[in-house]
């Protein structure tokens, strides 16, 4: 494969500027700078749909070697804004490799940068914050930096962003049970990954993948066993309908399990706030404490917001004293940002990080299995 010439430059919000090759479409784009920390998986990353709106940063060097391949792709296309690497790589080489990362890029009309100092760009946004950024390349990177930087200015922010229904899907899908059928799950699309659903099916749970702006009266109607809330781009503070929804599910105590942006969703719907983390958790080695347990997970995680609740002590759910006590039930690590919430007195817990995650690690994977503990304790209940 032969790499691109042709100049790009990439501007900050702040105007720190990095000049480098093209990678991918030639062009111009916008959105949130942020970086991921994982050395592997970079095509799960590009089409996870919670980096919507997103330009990301891998820190790690060297980026295209294993090429691509179509069972990797986490949905139906890429939906990162652009793309930054610091050595793309010449040649793939993978016996699963069916292309290059490159040619994919460009025929998905994805605009990235590469020859970037990485390193340098991501200690700048540990520093100042994840900022919004402009990717320009061609006759796009020929204007001057004021009118560069001017157009990366005047983009939309993340925070106050709607985009879980950007993202999801129109019309209801059913993944079937493999072998013997268990259960069956609700599970809300605000972005989710294709391999979650699949982590559901292999359990024997007939999965029923529905649009974001499902009602409580369409999931009842299906009589599932549990509901599912996904991952997913954007804001939380501006999911009002799916938080409303998810009250629905916690007063009727239909078991519930949330991840990522469902963990976030949870928090809401408890009664708790969110709040724009500095520069995020995007990385595949994020040390998460289960205080169930006392013991440590390395985690898959990606995500820019976080909920704020107590880490102290259990407390008694804001919202709705019939949602009764709720406990922070993980932490990371690295900053004590909540990693997960349980409902002592409601069959409900989700987690932020990513338990299904393709590329791994699977140290989180037990937390299905704890879905399935919920809802075969909520049949014996009912029984």
């Amino acid at each position: 494969m032969r790499l691109s010439t042709t100049p790009a430059v990439l501007v900050l919000e702040d105007g720190r500027t990095f000049r480098g090759s093209a990678y991918g479409a030639i062009g111009e784009t916008l959105g949130e700078a942020v970086f991921v920390t994982a050395m592997s998986g970079y095509q799960e990353t590009l089409t996870d749909p919670s980096y919507h709106r997103q330009i990301v940063i891998q820190t790690a060097p060297h980026i295209g070697n294993t090429g691509i391949t179509d069972d990797d792709d986490e949905s139906a296309k890429i939906w990162v804004a652009g793309y930054v690497v610091r050595d793309a790589s010449r040649v793939s080489s993978n016996w699963r490799s069916i292309g290059d990362l490159s040619t994919r890029l460009e025929e998905s009309g994805i605009v990235g940068i590469s020859d970037v100092d990485t390193r340098a760009l991501t200690l700048h946004l540990r520093e100042a914050g994840a900022m919004r950024m402009g990717i320009f390349s061609g006759p796009a990177a020929e204007a001057d930096d004021d009118e560069l930087l001017a157009k990366v200015q005047a983009s939309p922010h993340m925070a106050g962003a709607k985009l879980a229904e950007e993202v999801s899907i129109t019309e209801p899908q059913l993944i079937p049970a493999v072998g013997e059928k268990k259960f069956s799950v609700a599970a809300l699309d605000l972005g989710i990954k294709s391999m979650t659903p699949q982590r559901l099916s292999e359990r024997g749970i007939d999965v029923h993948v529905l649009p974001a702006t499902t009602s409580f009266a369409e999931i009842t109607a299906l009589g599932v066993d549990g509901v599912f809330f996904s991952n997913g781009p954007g804001d939380p503070a501006t999911a009002d309908a799916q938080v409303e929804l998810l009250r629905e599910v916690l007063g009727a105590k239909i078991p519930f399990f949330g991840i990522c942006f469902g963990n976030q969703l949870l928090g809401r719907a408890l009664g708790f706030g969110t709040y724009k983390l500095p520069f995020g958790h995007r990385g595949i080695n994020v040390p998460v404490m289960d205080r169930t347990t006392d013991k440590v997970e390395i985690t898959s995680q990606n995500h820019g917001f976080a909920v704020d609740a107590p880490l102290d002590s259990e407390t008694q759910a804001p919202h709705d004293e019939s949602f009764g006590r709720v406990a922070v039930s993980h932490v990371c690590l690295n900053d004590d940002v909540v990693e997960g919430l349980q409902c002592l007195d409601l069959p409900a817990f989700s987690v932020q990080f990513h338990p299904e995650a393709a590329a791994g690690p699977h140290d989180s994977s037990y937390l299905f299995d704890r879905f399935i503990d919920l809802m075969s304790a909520s049949q014996v209940a009912q029984a």
